[in-house]
C-alpha cells in the first residue's frame, strides 16, 4: 500500500472530510466498476459506491495494514456490500464466468490488468478445487448465497458446509501462494 493511501486513511479515522474525498477520488472508480460487475445496475452500483464509503468514513470496519492493501480492504466492503444489496433486492446474480464479459471501461488501465490478473490466478486455483469446494465457492463467493442457504440448496449439513468453505480458502491460499511463485502459464491456463 502507498504511504499517501495509508496517510489518507488515518486523516479519516482522525476525521478529516477532506482526506475521505481524496480517497473517494482515487478509487471511486475501481468500486464502481467491482459493484457494477456484481448488480449489473448502474444506480444500484452508484448506491454500493455511497454505502462503501459512508462504512470507510463511520468507521464500520477497521483497516489493518498487516492484512493487505488498503484497495483490497476497500474491494472486501464493496463486496460485501454488493452481496447485501443482492439479497435485500433479490437481484438474479451471474457466475463467476459471466464476471469475464462485464463494462471495464470505467477502471483504469492499471486496475485492469490487475483485476485480471488475478482472475486469472482465481480461476485457476478455482480449478483445482474439488468439485464439492467448487460448487461452494461458486454458491457462496459468486452467487452471494448464505451458508444455511447452501446448506438448504445442496441438501447437507451446515457444518458441511462451513467446513467445506474454510477447507477450500485454505486451499485457495495455497494454490494463490504457488502460482504466484510459479507464474501463470499455458499450462496452469488449462490451454
Amino acid at each position: 500500500m502507498s504511504s499517501h493511501d495509508l496517510e489518507l486513511y488515518s486523516q479519516i479515522q482522525a476525521g478529516d472530510q477532506r482526506a475521505l474525498e481524496q480517497l473517494y477520488d482515487r478509487y471511486e472508480k475501481l468500486v464502481y466498476s467491482f459493484a457494477y460487475r456484481m448488480v449489473k445496475q448502474e444506480a444500484l452500483a452508484e448506491e454500493i459506491v455511497q454505502e462503501v464509503f459512508m462504512k470507510i468514513w463511520t468507521k464500520k470496519g477497521v483497516y489493518q495494514e498487516k492484512k493487505g492493501k488498503l484497495s483490497s480492504w476497500i474491494l472486501t466492503i464493496t463486496r460485501n456490500t454488493s452481496i447485501d444489496i443482492i439479497r435485500k433486492n433479490k437481484i438474479t446474480t451471474h457466475t463467476f464466468e459471466e464476471w469475464d464479459s462485464l463494462k471495464s471501461d470505467q477502471t483504469e488501465t492499471e486496475d485492469i490488468v490487475l483485476w485480471k490478473e488475478k482472475k486469472e490466478k482465481l480461476k485457476i486455483a478455482v480449478r483445482e478445487l474439488s468439485e464439492d469446494q467448487q460448487q461452494i465457492v461458486q454458491l457462496f463467493y459468486f452467487k452471494g448465497f448464505s451458508q444455511q442457504k447452501i446448506a438448504n440448496t445442496c441438501s447437507i449439513p451446515l457444518g458441511t458446509v462451513k467446513g467445506r468453505i474454510r477447507l477450500a480458502l485454505k486451499h485457495l491460499k495455497e494454490t494463490m501462494k504457488n502460482i504466484d511463485e510459479r507464474g501463470v502459464n499455458d499450462e496452469t491456463r488449462g490451454v
